[in-house]
């Protein structure tokens, strides 16, 4: 088969021209423009490490947290700039006191590394961790909302949900369950691993108690950027993973949260010092900016997923309203493979090797399948989906 071409808009990136890259949702994938706005830091970085560190870091964070809170609708002095996704939900349930007996209610479509700082911290505590099974297939999203406040009873204390799943790429209906559970005295900690950039946001409105989202996803920030906003009545009870100099510095006009947030030590904060020329680069690229982005992505996923669904015969999993940017699929046949995490499906390695194809595929138990997952970005194109679908429907045998 004769290889795709990617998007006019492709050319922004640095992707290997050799590889069909459908997988922006597992590390994201930085445009050339941002990398050399990083290294443009480094430099001023390492020209004069202490000025930038004692005199120009606080300023420069604080624009960095604007940019975001203009973004995603909070207050940038309720946000705190971290590495990734995982750093914030283990920073949250690291820092909460629980009773023994206390319940969180995990979906079993949780990304596996933050259930398992939950499953750390609820052994830590005697917690009891209740899973909450959602179907995949799934006929709408009130199945999803029926089935997480199902599980709710008078000793749950959390439940920890996503924006958009990363095993299943559902989007959830996460603003209706955010505040059926608020309003019951319920902390929610959003996962919004796969949130800005891809979703519409507005925190301050939705009155989720904690969220955290990565930057290096679908905001196409430099690796290792990401943010985890508290809500203000909570903050006292939030720390960082690396206790620092701010859990005694003098709070003068400032609060103890931003103090600890914003020094945990000596760290690389260059990706961060990118985001408010990231987020207006891109949003440049388009016309209609960042609203007009995500609503393409998003009709490229479906448009991708159908190519496929139509190829090997799939039935949608999910309505539409269920898919923003990445959309998961199962795989006819044998629902045998790899392992999510620990080996790799043979059928990812095929696709790599003998179609240059960058996906991913794996086996899950709940629920049990096997699965591909696609994303849509603005440097895809309709032409790499039917070179996917005919790599899986020669592979496959259909």
């Amino acid at each position: 088969m004769e290889m795709p071409n990617r998007s006019k808009l492709s050319t922004n990136w640095s992707l290997d021209p050799s590889c069909v890259f459908l997988n922006h949702g597992s590390f994201g994938a930085t445009p050339i423009f941002v990398q050399e706005e990083q290294n443009r830091w480094r430099r001023v970085v390492e020209n004069e490490p202490v000025k930038f560190y004692e005199d120009l870091a606080p300023e420069l964070m604080l624009e960095s947290r604007k940019a975001i809170a203009k973004m995603i609708g909070c207050d940038a002095d309720d946000l705190a700039l971290i590495e990734n996704a995982t750093t914030g939900v283990n920073t949250i349930i690291r820092s909460l006191e629980f009773n023994q007996g206390d319940e969180i209610i995990v979906p079993d479509h949780a990304y596996q590394a933050c259930r398992n700082a939950i499953d750390y911290v609820a052994k830590r505590w005697g917690v009891i961790v209740k899973t909450c099974k959602i179907p995949f297939p799934i006929k709408n999203k009130d199945i999803a909302v029926d089935a997480i406040m199902s599980k709710v009873t008078n000793k749950t204390v959390l439940v920890m949900i996503d924006t958009v799943t990363s095993p299943t790429g559902l989007k959830m209906p996460f603003e209706k369950i955010v505040k059926k559970l608020e309003s019951k005295g319920i902390n929610v900690l959003l996962d919004a691993a796969h949130g800005i950039g891809m979703v519409d946001l507005n925190l301050d409105e939705m009155g989720a108690s904690f969220t955290t989202s990565n930057c290096h996803k679908w905001l196409c920030a430099p690796k290792g950027s990401a943010f985890l906003h508290v809500r203000k009545d909570l903050q006292h009870k939030i720390h960082p993973l690396t206790i620092s100099h701010g859990m005694t510095f003098p709070l003068e006009n400032t609060t103890r949260f931003r103090h600890e947030f914003d020094w945990t030590g000596t760290r690389d904060i260059t990706p961060h010092c990118t985001l408010p020329a990231t987020i207006e680069g891109i949003a440049n690229l388009i016309e209609g900016g960042w609203p007009e982005i995500m609503k393409m992505n998003h009709k490229l996923a479906i448009k991708g997923r159908d190519i496929i669904c139509k190829r090997l015969g799939i039935e949608k999993p999910c309505p539409d309203e269920m898919i923003a940017c990445i959309a998961t699929l199962p795989l006819p046949g044998n629902v045998s493979g790899g392992i999510p995490l620990h080996e790799s499906d043979p059928l990812h390695k095929l696709l790599q090797e003998k179609y240059n194809i960058q996906i991913p595929v794996w086996s899950w138990e709940s629920p049990k399948g096997r699965f591909i997952r696609i994303s849509a970005q603005l440097y895809n194109s309709e032409e790499e989906y039917h070179y996917l679908a005919e790599a899986l429907a020669t592979e496959l045998e259909f």
